[in-house]
């Protein structure tokens, strides 16, 4: 089942474990492309590489959107910068902030966190993708752990949208970047992606080795210059060495 065209379902719910497992739930009961699953507390929230997402009841926006895209399976990694421009498009638009990017789809605001994005597919029969995102809104007080790396609208001076004005915002700059992907292809991302990057022109760390990030390739992965040669990151964890470099 495919949405016809109209705006998109929009699930409300309180306290959920994770709005990426309602979304898996809908999914087998074929629900609506576009449909999106928002809740004003996870338990248990679902960041990248098995990481706990932490949330604090009603101070943050939390939502899983589900699509059905019409892309080869080798294409859908480019949703992933969809999102990642949909939430930093929202924040500026909504919020009054100047997003920049991390690869590859972590947002940021004065170089820390204030959104984390985690896409999750499957390919059979056909392509279905959900991508959760959850964006830090009026929260003051991080734990330790991450406190001096994450940051929220509130803590960086932006004006306080709704969390439903900021999510109507983030699905349709998503639908839009998402339909430029189908129909364009990845470039058209790729280029508003490098616009936006905070990565790129930096020395970071990727998984232990340290490296100049220098490009975003045509696929989306990560160019970066070590010992003289250009290398391809697919995956990874990239963190920030301690010096900057000229932005090539």
């Amino acid at each position: 089942m495919t949405n016809s065209g109209g705006p998109p379902t929009v699930i409300r719910l309180g306290t959920v474990d994770s709005t990426q497992n309602v979304a898996w739930g809908l999914v087998d009961e074929n629900i609506a492309d576009g449909t999106v699953v928002t809740a004003q507390s996870q338990h248990d929230g679902r960041g990248r590489r098995g990481r706990h997402w932490h949330d604090e009841p009603g101070a943050s926006l939390a939502a899983s959107v589900i699509l059905r895209p019409r892309l080869a399976v080798a294409a859908l990694g480019g949703l992933s910068f969809a999102a990642a421009l949909a939430v930093a498009e929202a924040l500026e638009s909504e919020a009054g902030l100047a997003p920049r990017l991390k690869w590859p789809n972590d947002v940021l605001v004065d170089r820390r966190k204030i959104a984390g994005i985690l896409l999750e597919s499957r390919a059979i029969p056909a392509p279905v993708v959900v991508v959760g995102f959850g964006i830090n809104l009026t929260q003051r007080v991080f734990p330790a752990a991450i406190a001096d790396r994450a940051t929220s609208v509130a803590l960086a001076g932006g004006r306080a949208p709704t969390a439903d004005r900021l999510l109507d915002a983030v699905v349709r700059a998503l639908a839009a970047w998402r339909l430029r992907l189908e129909r364009e292809g990845f470039e058209p991302l790729r280029q508003r992606w490098r616009a936006l990057a905070d990565t790129l022109g930096r020395r970071v760390t990727i998984d232990g080795v340290e490296a100049l990030a220098v490009d975003l390739d045509v696929d989306g992965a990560l160019l970066v210059e070590r010992d003289g040669a250009v290398h391809r990151v697919v995956a990874g964890e990239v963190t920030e060495g301690v010096r900057d470099a000229a932005r090539h």
